[in-house]
């Protein structure tokens, strides 16, 4: 299952049986959400030039997810005694897709900070304890795109010829701050060239440990968090990322 993904270098596992419930219960959905998931792609320039926000290629996915009825939903709890509400609470999903054998519900977290993986496998634990889902599924950076991603910004700037804090600018990227600016002085002084001192600092800001990537998940899951909602776990490959764009 999901063979194409795999063989696209997307990192894919189960757990609690997720596997075989998909197989039986939600067949059809397999292949929308492999589809949506190979029709993406990730210029490198959103990587550079990206600022705040959700990133562009997250807002593709959504769209492409919610084109397929994936839609948000926000589930919302009740407890109440001789018809007094004394307890409610609700979890947004941001993306659920129903069919007739049940619900899966599924995160996308491409670089946020990685306690929203904790967030995510609680509501999914709670949900599927409330028989609201079926299957709990998160999407994040694999490990070799988060193991890659500094050699591929290095190499992009290298590339593009940016060689300069002005060249920075002058691309798209943006100004480093104080701090960073001197941490790559430094490492400039030390022998390194721009790309090289740069590409370091920049990406550990940015896509550093402490982020949402494929480690930070399966260390999670390994604790046992969000046991027992089955899981489906994938791994964005590096193939999705367009270094000509």
């Amino acid at each position: 299952m999901l063979d194409r993904l795999r063989d696209s270098g997307f990192e894919v596992e189960f757990t609690n049986h997720a596997q075989a419930i998909m197989l039986h219960d939600f067949p059809d959905l397999i292949d929308e959400l492999e589809g949506a998931l190979l029709n993406i792609s990730l210029p490198m320039t959103e990587i550079i030039g990206g600022g705040g926000g959700e990133a562009k290629m997250t807002q593709r996915l959504r769209r492409g997810l919610a084109a397929l009825q994936w839609s948000k939903h926000n589930f919302e709890m009740k407890k109440i005694v001789d018809g007094v509400p004394k307890e409610s609470v609700s979890h947004e999903i941001d993306h659920v897709r129903r069919a007739d054998s049940g619900t899966v519900a599924l995160e996308i977290e491409w670089n946020n900070k990685d306690p929203f993986f904790d967030r995510d496998l609680e509501n999914f634990k709670r949900l599927h304890a409330e028989g609201a889902i079926s299957i709990g599924g998160i999407i994040t950076r694999g490990s070799e795109m988060q193991a890659t991603m500094r050699s591929r910004v290095e190499k992009f700037a290298t590339d593009r010829g940016i060689d300069s804090f002005d060249g920075l600018e002058e691309f798209g990227a943006g100004s480093p701050t104080g701090p960073q600016r001197r941490q790559i002085e430094a490492d400039i002084a030390r022998g390194a060239d721009f790309a090289t001192a740069w590409s370091r600092k920049f990406v550990a800001d940015k896509f550093g440990q402490a982020t949402t990537h494929w480690a930070k998940l399966q260390d999670r899951v390994a604790r046992g968090v969000g046991n027992p909602c089955p899981l489906i776990l994938i791994g964005l490959s590096p193939s999705i990322i367009d270094m000509s764009a």
